[in-house]
């Protein structure tokens, strides 16, 4: 067979009965879910920064670099809004190469997924515990969702998987903001279909049931730049590309307008240090209009604790394994400077 079935996994609950929460876990995950869901309908004007590593690669140096946004964090707060990236899925273009720790919890280990769903949960819920932040993490497989689904309040849908059926259909069954990123060619018109798809009701087959959901009305807009037939980036985090997005976003009757821009991947072709320049110019849009002011809810922001990224053989703590990183020391220098000029 070309196919074979190595074992049956537990399904989401079994693995949540077995890995339960605490009760201030719970709270603490309602609290930040109101607060983020704020924003999104306008009810608070603070500015969301979802920002941390390109993807988690070991428990210690996430928990770590999470620990670092605290004390930022209580500096910030009556501006800005920090949403921890714990992104354990990786995609791949190609498919070859480190997918994230839900495949492999240990990058320099074999596969093992059942060890990575345990792992994954391990790790979101400590950062919970141990810092009080809820985090966001990339649904890559809709079906795994649910693993994690009482513990994340932000989820990402990856360039790649924003014109999926089900990655659509799931997303209208989430309480919790849900960014669509433009596919990588950078067709705003399918990004926004993707959002119009997730803010309604649908009935599906999911993990085997038949299956009704409400709609998100959270769902909304993550920029990223987009590249060309020729392989060459194409930013669209400029005023003529907000503005431009506003007015698609309008015609399109959706709700909670809002945009999140994504200061790396191809609107910055991966120089990662160029994203203080474009978090810098971002702000300077929205000061420049009204519109764009109430329009663009925050940031994205890949940033670990070392600069830059390094392979899965080297070892240097805290550096990115996949795509390179703004280090903590420019990373804090650059959020308290976003919040002077809120």
């Amino acid at each position: 067979m070309s196919m074979n079935m190595i074992r049956k996994l537990p399904t989401p609950k079994e693995i949540k009965e077995l890995y339960p929460l605490s009760d201030k876990i719970v709270e603490t995950k309602k609290q930040r879910d109101k607060e983020i869901a704020d924003v999104f309908t306008g009810k608070s004007n603070k500015f969301l920064l979802i920002i941390g590593p390109c993807s988690a690669d070991k428990e210690e140096p996430v928990l770590d670099y999470i620990s670092r946004l605290v004390p930022v964090q209580e500096q910030v707060k009556d501006k800005i809004l920090i949403i921890p990236r714990i992104y354990t899925n990786k995609p791949r273009t190609t498919g070859e190469g480190y997918k994230g720790m839900i495949h492999q919890p240990d990058p320099t280990k074999k596969e093992d997924m059942l060890e990575g769903l345990i792992k994954v949960r391990s790790l979101h819920t400590k950062a919970i515990e141990q810092t009080g932040f809820t985090c966001a993490d990339e649904m890559l497989y809709p079906e795994n969702y649910r693993y994690l689904s009482d513990l994340l309040s932000y989820v990402a849908i990856g360039a790649r998987s924003v014109e999926d059926q089900q990655h659509r259909l799931t997303s209208s069954g989430m309480d919790i903001p849900v960014g669509m990123k433009n596919p990588t060619a950078g067709d705003m018109s399918v990004m926004l279909n993707s959002i119009r798809a997730a803010q309604a009701s649908h009935t599906f087959i999911y993990r085997g049931w038949e299956t009704v959901t409400s709609g998100n009305p959270l769902a909304h807009a993550i920029l990223r730049g987009a590249v060309n037939k020729h392989g060459q980036t194409i930013p669209n985090y400029h005023y003529e590309d907000l503005s431009l997005l506003y007015e698609l976003y309008c015609k399109k009757n959706l709700q909670n307008m809002a945009v999140i821009v994504d200061t790396n991947h191809s609107n910055s072709g991966k120089k990662y240090l160029e994203q203080v320049r474009i978090a810098n110019e971002i702000l300077h849009s929205r000061r420049h209009s009204k519109d764009l002011e109430g329009f663009v809810k925050g940031l994205m922001i890949e940033s670990y604790i070392e600069d830059g990224s390094q392979s899965t053989d080297d070892a240097v703590y805290g550096k990115s394994i996949t795509d390179p990183c703004l280090g903590w020391e420019k990373t804090e220098k650059l959020i308290y400077s976003l919040a002077d000029q809120l």
